[in-house]
This record gives structure tokens, C-alpha cells and sequence, in this order.
């Protein structure tokens, strides 16, 4: 399916769980019905959610990330040479901490050609009749909370890391296209963390060499995308954490924005702007002009409350003192589930949320 650029009502992908779909994973994980019986609940729910998203008007579409429990997880722990499993505690949010789902670096790290995401992408294809995204983890999220559990008997220089975790990525973007993907997404939180003082100080207390970070991801995915084919559009989009409607850092854009906005080679940037988390729009002057995009996270997922529509426009006008109108979009600022608990909203509400981003692009922009 060809990609018609630009969205200017995007999506970031997570949506709600529905009730069928929560209790077949309850029954699946309790034992009292199969795989086969999980996978015809997922398909079913999957198919009315795109169903939904285009009626909605929706020209491109997710899985809703219906098949997992994590938005990472569960795709890292499919790579080979990591493996998941549950650690002592979990992430802690602002009040809430998650389950304690953790993944180590074990092995030598590569790209399963089987990896179930593949195939994944295949049925939300085949069911879609607009352009479907698929979202995985940024090669950062692997390394900047696991770095601890990196095997040094298979590792003993960080540069050989980085070089298989580059080339890791390289064979996803490369697997995703062959599978048909035209849009693919990489969530990011590394590179929020990087804005934060509080999360640089933990990740330095970690050992990491936080110095060098921006560089070294910066790398990582310009690598990885160096043989990326035309028609694939990549975009980058930047959390703040989204859990149970909560979140972990918070800080501007600027200590990282030459570097993410004017180094690393992606069409387009989805970045949180629902909050003064976020900081000004100043950072946006480091985009460079052309066809590379910045998606503005206006809307908030957190709460069922709608934003007011002048308002949003207004700050649509504001950003553009600093990129052109041409190359912005509007989004909510992330999916409304990034993990199976969702975020404490009624589902209607994320419906309402989309169509005030749809309803406000197409007169800001004349498009939807």
C-alpha cells in the first residue's frame, strides 16, 4: 500500500483494550483457553479497531497494540540475544510503579527473521484499507535501562554493542519492508531522559557515559536507516513515559535538539507537547527545512477532558515562529495504552480525542 504523505492527523498507536480482548487474556494466562483462542479474540478486536480508525477518517491506522502487554517489551524480548523476565521491581512512575517485566542482555544481539511482529504487521495489513503503521522500540530503549545486564563475556567493548544493535535495527527496518511496511514508528523515551537532569543523574549513577549518549543513539538509528528505501516513511516519536496516566521526566527539547533534530536522519518527529513537561517550542528551530516533519502532541491521552479547539490552533500559529507550516502535523501526544492497564480514560474519550486532532487539522490546514 503506497504512503501519502503528510498525515496531518496522526496517531501515535496505542488505543484501549477492549473488555472481550482483557478477559481472553486473563483466560489465556490463567490456562483456560489456547493460543488459537487468544488469536481469533485478538484478530476480531484488531479488525474493528482499524474498522473504527477509519471511520472515523483516519488516513493511516495501528493495531491498537492489541497483541501486547508492553509497548517494548514485547517486541525486545523477540530479538535474538535478550531475554525478558521479572525482575525484583518495575519502572516507577509519577505515584504508581508497573509490573516488574524487565529484559537482559544475554547473547549476541541480531533480528529474528521470525519474529512475530512480522507477521503482525501482515494480518493489521490485510485488514486495513488505508496506510497501516507499525510501532516498535528505538534501538535506544534496549540499551539505556538494560546496559547494566549487557553479558561482558559476549560484549566486552561497548562499541561492538552498538555496532550489533545498529545493524540489529538495520535488518528490522529492512524485515518490516519486505513484510509490506510502508510506515514504521520507533518509540523513543531515551531521548526525554536525556532532557531530564533527574534521569540523567540515575543513569550516570547507572555508569552509563551520559556524555556521549545523544551521539551514540544518534548514530545507532542513521545507521540503521542508511539503506532505508524510499517509500519507507520512519518516524521518531519523543515520551515522557505513559503509564496508567502518569509519566517519569520532564524537561525542554533544547539540551538535545541539535543533535535529534538536526543530526539524526528521520522523516518526522512525533514530540509530547500536552504539557509544561515539554518546554517551549524554541528547540524547533534546529529542524531543518524540507520534508522532514515535526508531529505536535497537542492533544493529551492522560485525560478524558477535550481540549479547546482555539487554543490548540493557537499554539499550532505559535510553532509556526520556528518550522514551517508545511512541515507540521498534529497528534495526540501518545497512545492511550502503551501498556495493557491503559491510561484512565473512558473509550469514547479517545475517540472524541481523535476526532478534535481531525476536526483541527482540517481547518488548520485545509487536510486531514
Amino acid at each position: 500500500m503506497s504512503y501519502q504523505e503528510p498525515f496531518r492527523a496522526d496517531i501515535v498507536g496505542s488505543f484501549l483494550r477492549p473488555a472481550a480482548l482483557k478477559q481472553a487474556r486473563t483466560k489465556f494466562q490463567q490456562g483456560e483457553i489456547g493460543r488459537a483462542e487468544l488469536k481469533a479474540v485478538e484478530d476480531r478486536e484488531i479488525k474493528h479497531v482499524v474498522e473504527q480508525q477509519e471511520a472515523l477518517g483516519l488516513k493511516v491506522v495501528t493495531d491498537g497494540e492489541f497483541r501486547r502487554a508492553w509497548w517494548h517489551f514485547d517486541f525486545l524480548e523477540h530479538l535474538n540475544g535478550a531475554t525478558g523476565y521479572q525482575g525484583e521491581q518495575g519502572i516507577q512512575f509519577q505515584g504508581v510503579q508497573t509490573s516488574a517485566k524487565q529484559v537482559r542482555i544475554d547473547g549476541k544481539v541480531g533480528f529474528n527473521p521470525e519474529h512475530p511482529m512480522l507477521e503482525h504487521f501482515r494480518y493489521l495489513d490485510s485488514v486495513s484499507t488505508v496506510t497501516p503503521k507499525m510501532t516498535i522500540p528505538s534501538p535506544s530503549v534496549l540499551h539505556f535501562r538494560n546496559a547494566g545486564t549487557i553479558d561482558q563475556s559476549v560484549y566486552p567493548s561497548r562499541e561492538a554493542f552498538f555496532t550489533d544493535l545498529a545493524d540489529t535495527y538495520r535488518d528490522a527496518v529492512q524485515a518490516f519492508y519486505r513484510a509490506g511496511c510502508r510506515y514504521l514508528q520507533l518509540d523513543d523515551t531515551v531521548w526525554a531522559y536525556l532532557c531530564s537532569d533527574k534521569e540523567l543523574a540515575a543513569a550516570a549513577a547507572r555508569g552509563l557515559d551520559t556524555a556521549h549518549l545523544q551521539s551514540i543513539y544518534a548514530d545507532v538509528i542513521n545507521h540503521a536507516l542508511a539503506d532505508k528505501p524510499d517509500d519507507l516513511h520512519v518516524s521518531l516519536h519523543v515520551c515522557r513515559g505513559n503509564f496508567r496516566s502518569t509519566w517519569i521526566s520532564e524537561g525542554g527539547y533544547e539540551p538535545v535538539a541539535e543533535t535529534l533534530f538536526g543530526k539524526v536522519g528521520i522523516d518526522a518527529w512525533f514530540l509530547e507537547y500536552d504539557s509544561d513537561r515539554a518546554g517551549s517550542f524554541d528547540p524547533l528551530r534546529f529542524i531543518p527545512e524540507g520534508h522532514q516533519q515535526a508531529v505536535l502532541g497537542l492533544i493529551t491521552t492522560k485525560v478524558g477532558a477535550l481540549e479547546d479547539e482555539g487554543a490548540v490552533r493557537a499554539r499550532l500559529e505559535e510553532a509556526t515562529r520556528f518550522v514551517a507550516k508545511n512541515q507540521l502535523c498534529l497528534s495526540p501526544q501518545c497512545g492511550f495504552a502503551s501498556t495493557e492497564e491503559g491510561n484512565d480514560l473512558a473509550e469514547q474519550a479517545q475517540w472524541d480525542k481523535l476526532r478534535l486532532t481531525l476536526d483541527i487539522a482540517r481547518r488548520f490546514w485545509g487536510q486531514g
